[in-house]
Formats: C-alpha cells, structure tokens, sequence
C-alpha cells in the first residue's frame, strides 16, 4: 500500500465530514509525544511478538515488521524535529503506522490487530517514566548525594550554627548539616523506587477498555517489556494515570528538597552570613553594579520548584472527577511530565556541579558558634548531670544569660562565684563541659551530631552512595529527551 493509500486517520471511517483545521491542529498530540518514539517502538514489537504467538501474524510477517520497526528507530530516534514534520500524523501512534505502511505496504496496518490506542499510550507512559527514574532521576540524586558527602567528609570537625526560628540554635558539625540534606536525597530515592515498583505493570492487552478481543499471551508482553507483570483489570489499566501523579510528586519533593538547599545557599552566600562562597562558575554579575556575583542558580532552582510542583497540580486537577476510562483529558497528562523530566535532570545536574564546586569560609562559621550563647544546651546538660531537674536547669541557665547578655560576655566568660549566685552546683568543670567541642559531643545519640557520630554517619551514609551509583550510574547533562527508552 502506497502512503496515498493510507486512511488520513486512523478512525476516518465512519466519519463523512473531515474535521475541522483548527481543530485537527489543536487536538494533535505529536509536536510532543515524538519523545515517546522508543517506548511506541519497543510497545509495538512486544505486541508483534504476541501477534506471532496467537498466530494472527507468520513468522516471516513478525520479521518484516520487526525489522522495519528497527529501522524505524534508527532513523528517527534521535530526530524529534523530523518526526514533528508528518503533518498528517495525529500522534506517536499514528506516526509509526505510517512509517510502517511506506516500508512494508499493508502489512503495516495488520499491527494494530487485538490493540488500542488506549493501551498503547498507558504503555508507553509507564516506559517512559520507568526510564527516567532508573536511567536519569535515580542516578543524577546519587551524584548530588555523593558531592555533598564529598563536602562533608572535607569539612572534617569544621562547626557552623545550626538555626530555629532563623535564630541561631546550636553548633553543628558543618559535615552534619550536610548529611541532612544527603537524607533528604534517600528518602526522595525511595519514594521514586516504590513509584517505579507500582507502575511496573504491563497495559498491553486490556484493549480500548474491555480487553483484547483476541486470545493474546499478556504475559508474554509483559516480559518482553520487562514489566513485573500484566495489569489486572482492562478498565483500569487504560484509564489509570496515578502512577504519572506519583511520580510528578516525588519530582515535587525533590525540588522541594533541591529549593531548601538552594535557599540556604543563597543566604548563607550574603555579606550578613559569609558562610560560603559563591562559585564563579554558576554566578552571574549585575549589568549596572560592577561588584555583584549574584547567585544565579540557586534562585532558578526555587523558581524551578514551583514549576514542578505545577505540573504535579496541573495533572491532579485533570485527574479529579474523570469518569472510567479512558478520556482525552488524559493527553494532557503528558506534556507536565516531559517538562517536569527535563526540568529535573537539568537541575540536579547542576546541583552536583555546583556542590562540588562550593567553598565553606570555615573561619566564619566557627566565629558565629562561639557567641550568642550557642552553649546554653550543653550549661543546662551540665545541671543536669549534677542531678538538676532539667526545667530548674533550663531556669538557671536562662538566667545566667540574662545575666551575660547585661555584662556583655558569654557564659563561659563568667567567674564561677558569678555562676554560682545561680546554683550551687556550678564548679570548675563546667568550663570544660560548654567549650565548642563538648558542646558538639554532648548530643552523643545515634544521629547526633556528636564527633565520633558523624563520622560513623558518614562511612554508613557512603555505602549507602556507593551502592546508589552501582545500581543506577551516573548521568550526562547532554542525555537528550528523544533517546529516553531507546537504551
């Protein structure tokens, strides 16, 4: 068949009016699910193995379309502007047909036997987001996590406040602070695990709504797929999209977590703070103010937040109140994803670039641990272990920097007979029990930050690195949308 032979749509037949242009125009979906070329390619020949197995295709036709599905993908996987131009073609479905029918004649058309677009769309979303948490989203966090243990492990005993209310707290390891982050990172690895675990579940077979009217081996795609299994229930298999929302929000988390950081940066980058220096590289300068390096990066990763979140929302919302099944709301899921995907790769890219280009001013940190009573903690732990109710040693504590904060000193500044007026239970060690280094070692708990704690936090949270990498790898900032699925 020649492709002038081709149906115009591939459900013109019972239609006697052509649709309208605009509308025609509007209501395609290729100018953005070309991205999903490899998974189509890679659904389609799943199908065709099916096909062969039920015995509606030969083995000689199972090779012919195997093969000009190949070719297929060689010519145009990594071609997304060439795809875009088959004006005729309504979606990544349609393309493929059609490109089926002009190199193998009408045997092209028999691919579609027992299947629906209904079915090969959920497909190829679940492939597609199956590919970008193990190939891409998996191994750009494990790259951030390893560049902020990387800091961590630098930073050795180097103290900076810690912050409640943004009001100076307690002293912290600086390679505490940053393994707090590195948790953050886990939890969202996990989450994006557990969603790639739900949604690995095979929609081929289920058909436009009821399941496929011919005898097809749903297992059989499944695993040629590698999916875990087929899904369950037709009905739901084709109308479910909570696997795109789960994974829109653990993207949302990420960011969250990705804008926490950035802000800190961003703060602790100002002349006020002084903790870290901007690094030249992902700064910009000011057009009118010749002194400026402006933190560039970290504000466009708070912003970027939001427009992950947005995408997470906006899929939400078309999800809220659709009836069973399938509905062409649905087509609207797949642009939030793309974007939030590419949005995500690119910022944790470069989140791991600019951590590990990040300098602490050290000198500046420990500065702000030794005044504004960051001690009092450890002054009221001191009571305690002198077999003072911890509420009386709160009291006297509060009261003796109320006192220092009249004469302009710090606590450990004062005489012991000027404690004493506080409690008798002051002696000579309690100058030994509030220096910075007691302070950090009092909070000597499992996840502490405690010397020693951290440290062994450190090497348990590198294994846990290590093994990240091993699994997932790392990936390239130039990694390219149309290539997703084709590896």
């Amino acid at each position: 068949m020649s492709n002038e032979q081709q149906p115009v749509k591939m459900w013109s037949g019972r239609f006697r009016t052509a649709p309208d242009a605009a509308f025609d125009f509007w209501q395609r979906s290729l100018p953005f699910d070309y991205r999903l070329l490899c998974q189509e390619l890679a659904a389609s020949h799943a199908h065709a193995v099916a096909l062969q197995a039920a015995g509606i295709l030969t083995e000689d036709e199972f090779v012919r379309i195997a093969d000009a599905l190949r070719a297929i993908g060689d010519r145009y996987a990594d071609k997304g502007v060439e795809v875009c131009k088959d004006t005729e073609a309504e979606d990544i479905h349609h393309f493929v047909e059609r490109r089926l029918v002009e190199s193998i004649g009408a045997l092209g058309l028999k691919l579609h036997t027992a299947r629906s677009r209904n079915e090969q769309i959920a497909t190829d979303l679940r492939l597609y987001i199956r590919f970008s948490i193990r190939r891409r989203i998996l191994g750009h966090l494990a790259a951030w996590a390893r560049q902020l243990v990387d800091q961590a492990r630098a930073a050795g005993d180097a103290v900076m406040p810690s912050y409640t209310h943004m009001q100076r707290a307690e002293p912290v390891l600086v390679a505490h602070w940053l393994l707090a982050y590195v948790e953050m990172l886990l939890r969202d690895v996990s989450r994006l695990e557990d969603c790639w675990k739900r949604l690995d579940y095979c929609p081929l077979g289920a058909g436009a709504v009821a399941g496929a009217t011919l005898p097809l081996d749903r297992a059989l795609t499944a695993r040629e797929l590698n999916f875990t299994a087929p899904t369950a229930n037709s009905m739901d298999a084709t109308s479910d999209r909570d696997f795109v929302l789960e994974y829109l929000q653990a993207l949302t988390q990420v960011a969250l977590h990705a804008s926490r950081f950035a802000e800190e940066m961003t703060l602790f980058a100002t002349a006020e703070f002084g903790f870290v220096e901007l690094p030249e590289a992902f700064s910009t300068g000011s057009s009118a103010m010749p002194q400026k390096k402006n933190p560039d990066l970290t504000e466009l990763v708070r912003g970027k937040a939001g427009r992950i979140h947005g995408a997470a929302e906006t899929v939400a919302m078309l999800l809220k109140g659709l009836p069973m099944a399938y509905n062409k709301d649905m087509q609207e899921t797949q642009e939030p994803v793309f974007a939030a995907t590419s949005q995500v790769h690119e910022m944790l890219y470069l989140l791991a670039a600019f951590t590990r280009a990040l300098r602490f001013r050290t000198d500046r940190m420990r500065a702000a641990c030794e005044t504004g009573f960051l001690n009092a903690m450890a002054a009221a732990t001191y009571l305690v272990h002198k077999g003072v109710p911890f509420r009386t040693a709160h009291e006297k504590i509060g009261n003796a920097v109320r006192y220092a904060l009249d004469k302009g000193v710090e606590l450990n500044a004062l005489a012991l007979d000027e404690l004493r007026q506080f409690g008798a239970e002051f002696d000579q060690d309690f100058y030994a029990a509030v220096t910075l280094e007691a302070t950090l070692d009092c909070h000597d708990v499992i996840g502490g930050t405690a010397r020693h704690r951290v440290k062994a936090a450190l090497e348990e949270t590198q294994k846990q690195i290590d093994s990240l990498i091993s699994r997932y790898g790392l990936v390239s900032f130039g990694a390219t949308e149309a290539t997703d699925g084709c590896a």
